[in-house]
């Protein structure tokens, strides 16, 4: 999901916030007493009426903003009409994943009806059915016109494992929706088990005991990507190893993914334990926020327990680093503080940015990582909330907060990427009633891919 956009800036004042130094007292508190605070913290009437806005709004951009071919995500959508790529009518693989999951929040928060959402979802499969596919994979980006691929770089022109498993994620959750419906709905998840069981997982691996990310049959292996842990990445080596037709090896898993057990180096940092290695490469302590998000909108991270780590405590511990570093602001940019923090890749003033704290913090807040770290500070995120509804709502649209802003640089563009709204809803209605992490869950495959990985589920 590392995007590199070169887009026209587009300058808008905003209004500013507490922009008060914060000291070292008040950003750290004990991890006992961020404990008590998570289960103590009940949302408030105001706060249910929030949450269902920015969930009806978030799920809107799915919706409505559906490209009108295929019905899936827009890559992005411009308010403002200014598409400097001219990439208006692009198709975003991944992007579709959370959308397709962000409609069955749709569909029980009363906002459409199942059978409105069975004929959106019956046209997506047809196209997906229909596109461009490399060995059982699908690219990053399609033409919404005509199902073919659309280069994400010179030579990223073909298959995109990683984010193709995004996409399963959340085709498989649609389809543990409808799996005793009528024989149109059963006729919706055959077709999805059938493109699952199409992707050639153990094809990507070239051989080697690691998933690569990309192949191209124009270029084949030349990006040379293999993906190694820890980032968003984790749900494509669990659907790798429980796919039914192309199955991994656990040896791909813990030679490729978890680094022969390095991935397991943990550090700490705002007095909480990193968990696992965020970086292979450099000392970064944390990345960007949606590293807990993309892989946990199907996959329930409470109670899942490998030989590396504990997926709750990662993630939790995750999102409350960034939430400790915005109120210290070492940085000292205006804005950050309790109310106002978060850092993902998102948009920036020079354009897309892999935003996280340390030489990568630009004083850019991305409302996607607070808002769809929901489930593990629910008090620290409806913080964010209410501010950016009850102070901020000049950086509110029509698809609910735009993409990024600083006030640091007085900046925002009325912008949406797919991949900050589709977490979202998704993740805020996990927080609420647990709904897709339950249905990804109940996946036969999946269970059986999760225990050949040595992972343990416990509630």
């Amino acid at each position: 999901m590392r995007l590199i956009l070169a887009f026209i800036a587009v300058t808008f004042i905003v209004t500013g916030c507490d922009s008060s130094k914060k000291t070292e007292k008040e950003a750290v508190e004990t991890p006992s007493e961020k404990t008590n605070e998570e289960t103590q913290f009940a949302p408030s009437k105001d706060d249910n009426a929030l949450m269902d806005k920015v969930q009806r709004q978030t799920f809107e951009y799915f919706w409505d903003g559906a490209q009108p071919n295929s019905g899936l995500a827009a890559e992005r959508i411009h308010l403002d009409n200014i598409y400097p790529s001219n990439d208006k009518h692009i198709v975003t693989t991944g992007g579709s994943g959370f959308g397709l999951m962000a409609i069955l929040v749709g569909i029980e928060r009363g906002y459409i009806t199942r059978e409105q959402a069975l004929d959106r979802y019956v046209k997506i499969v047809d196209f997906l059915k229909k596109a461009d596919r490399f060995h059982g994979a699908w690219p990053h980006w399609m033409d919404d016109n005509t199902g073919t691929v659309k280069p994400f770089s010179k030579f990223d022109d073909g298959g995109d494992l990683v984010e193709t498993a995004f996409l399963v994620q959340g085709l498989l959750t649609v389809a543990q929706y409808y799996k005793d419906g009528n024989e149109r709905e059963q006729q919706l998840v055959a077709d999805i088990q059938k493109m699952y069981e199409e992707v050639e997982w153990d094809w990507y691996t070239k051989g080697e005991n690691v998933l690569y990310w990309h192949w191209s049959p124009n270029n084949g292996w030349k990006m040379n990507f293999p993906v190694g842990g820890y980032n968003e990445c984790l749900i494509m080596y669990v659907l790798a190893a429980a796919s039914p037709t192309h199955s991994i090896s656990k040896e791909v898993y813990e030679q490729g993914w978890a680094r022969n057990g390095a991935i397991a180096k943990s550090t700490t940092y705002y007095d909480l334990p990193t968990v696992l290695d965020h970086y292979e490469h450099n000392d970064d302590p944390v990345g960007p926020l949606f590293w807990a998000h993309y892989s946990y909108l199907g996959l329930n991270p409470k109670g899942l327990k490998d030989q590396y780590g504990d997926y709750w405590q990662l993630n939790r511990n995750h999102a409350l680093i960034q939430y400790r570093y915005c109120v210290d602001n070492p940085k000292h940019f205006k804005g950050y503080g309790k109310g106002c923090w978060g850092l993902t890749s998102s948009y920036s003033m020079n354009g897309y940015a892999g935003h996280h704290p340390g030489d990568k913090d630009l004083g850019v807040i991305s409302p996607t990582a607070a808002l769809s770290s929901m489930p593990y500070t629910p008090k620290e995120s409806m913080q964010f909330l209410r501010y950016m509804y009850k102070e901020q709502d000049s950086l509110i649209g029509k698809y609910g907060p735009y993409d990024a802003f600083s006030l640091q640089d007085n900046w925002y563009l009325p912008r949406y990427l797919a991949i900050d709204q589709g977490p979202i809803p998704v993740m805020i209605e996990n927080y609420r009633t647990g709904l897709l992490w339950s249905l990804f869950m109940q996946n036969e495959d999946v269970q059986k891919g999760l225990d050949k990985l040595g992972f343990t589920i416990s509630n």
